[in-house]
């Protein structure tokens, strides 16, 4: 594994990735609740960001919020998968079902990063993001329940899980 200052660097252009995939969607959203949840996941993946960017010891990525707003990066799996959904016929469901894809690799990412981390502060902090991160699913499962009239959560296996 990389050491534990790489894998702080890679997080936090993750959780900036993120921040971006949330920004992009949101703006694509025609119903108003699924945008404010989409504005509302951006703003905590800068906040995840930001908890990377206390830990990291390097100044290659200068000053946060310079960093933060700077360009999307091209080639992010998460903005790359966000615009397919854009790019084919747009709906919030959609756009939901990738986010819940999405939260769920990222939180299994920062669980197995943060078992092979020695440091126990830095290791606590993808622990908490993955936490965090775990939230954000069960946010976008409710409001793809909701979009999708769903009343009973064993009824999720039909649309998502499987």
């Amino acid at each position: 594994m990389k050491n534990a200052q790489d894998a702080i660097k890679q997080a936090i252009q993750t959780e900036k990735n993120a921040m971006n995939f949330y920004q992009l969607g949101a703006k694509q959203m025609r119903d108003r609740e699924a945008r404010r949840i989409f504005e509302q996941l951006a703003n905590e993946e800068r906040e995840h960001a930001h908890h990377f960017y206390r830990a990291y010891l390097g100044h290659d990525l200068g000053p946060f919020d310079d960093f933060i707003e700077a360009p999307p990066e091209r080639d992010s799996v998460w903005l790359t998968s966000i615009q397919q959904v854009i790019n084919s016929d747009f709906t919030e469901e959609k756009a939901l079902e990738v986010a819940m894809e999405k939260e769920t690799n990222l939180e299994q990412a920062l669980l197995e990063t943060a078992a092979r981390i020695n440091d126990a502060s830095i290791r606590e902090i993808f622990e908490i993001n993955a936490r965090e991160t775990h939230n954000h699913y069960l946010t976008i499962e409710s409001e793809y329940q909701r979009r999708m009239a769903m009343v009973d959560e064993s009824d999720m296996d039909t649309y998502v899980r499987e």
